[in-house]
């Protein structure tokens, strides 16, 4: 049988011209733009989320100046810094044209750049990792995405004298110091714009706030986290109360690997469509090993 032939040059499809790109800081007029580049990837952000996340941290894009460019933003990354130690790295989005042409490194590079020596973490794609091992980052976890539009309804019993119940005004402050405990993390900014526009329940004993999960609307539907308990059981009652609650709608939740909640949601006939891996580059929060994150705001904030 002859060799198969080998195309000739004329015959490979040409790669796409490097346009000349302008680095810069990211303005609300340009959500728009930020949010049609992810639209090109199936990624589930509303124009709101591009907001939510423009409001709490800084962003970065690469732009195509030329008037006939078919996208103006063809590159994007969004950092949110937690206090003066860490900072979290999102949205690293590059036109698909144009991948593989050192544009991700040159927004990761500038982000490092910016951040004052914070440590940084970041939920990589499995496109992202090995860009991401190149500058320095290491695997801390692993994040399986779940979701459904018909999760079967759950009774999780809880400790003698526990009980789920809605979050109030006064639970704020409690809120703020478990989440720290759990992430080791000053979020506290965050996490006040999220009670802003999320429903809160709270795990208490006798009066004792021992955990919280939220949930708001987000991307096709809404998202439970982030999710804050001492233990896996515990967890498992505070993210029940929201299935449950939104058992005909759809519904989303991100979680650890080392939670061992994947096969609890399984079970519940959530479907895992997507995992990332959790990375991060510097010095590891302090977390308190009495105290567990098990689900995130979503994968641009940790």
């Amino acid at each position: 049988m002859p060799a198969p032939s080998t195309p000739s040059a004329s015959a490979l499809p040409a790669a796409t011209p490097m346009p000349a790109l302008t680095l810069r800081a990211m303005e609300p007029d340009d959500l728009g733009a930020c949010h049609r580049l992810s639209l090109q990837f199936k990624w589930p952000h509303r124009l709101d989320d591009w907001g939510f996340l423009l409001q709490l941290g800084q962003g970065y894009l690469l732009e195509n100046p030329a008037p006939e460019a078919p996208l103006r933003v063809v590159g994007s990354v969004v950092c949110t810094s937690f206090g003066q130690s860490h900072a979290v790295i999102g949205m690293l989005l590059v036109q698909a044209e144009l991948q593989r042409r050192g544009l991700g490194r040159r927004l990761m590079q500038h982000v490092a750049e910016q951040v004052d020596g914070r440590s940084l973490m970041v939920n990589a794609t499995a496109a992202g990792v090995p860009l991401y091992k190149q500058l320095g980052f290491v695997q801390e976890d692993v994040l399986h995405q779940f979701q459904g539009a018909s999760a079967q309804p759950v009774l999780v019993p809880l400790p003698p004298g526990e009980r789920v119940r809605p979050m109030g005004k006064n639970d704020v402050t409690t809120l703020l110091e478990l989440d720290a405990r759990a992430t080791g993390m000053d979020r506290s900014k965050l996490l006040l714009a999220l009670l802003e526009i999320s429903e809160g329940v709270a795990l208490d004993r006798d009066g004792e706030m021992l955990g919280f999960a939220l949930v708001r609307r987000f991307g096709h539907g809404r998202v439970i986290g982030p999710v804050v308990a001492p233990d896996a059981e515990r967890a498992k009652g505070l993210i029940a109360h929201w299935i449950n609650t939104y058992s005909d709608s759809f519904v989303r939740i991100d979680v650890f690997a080392s939670s061992g909640l994947p096969a609890w949601f399984d079970k519940l006939g959530m479907t895992c469509v997507d995992h990332v891996t959790r990375m991060r580059r510097g010095t590891p929060p302090a977390r308190d090993a009495d105290m567990q994150l098990f689900s995130i705001v979503n994968q641009a904030l940790g």
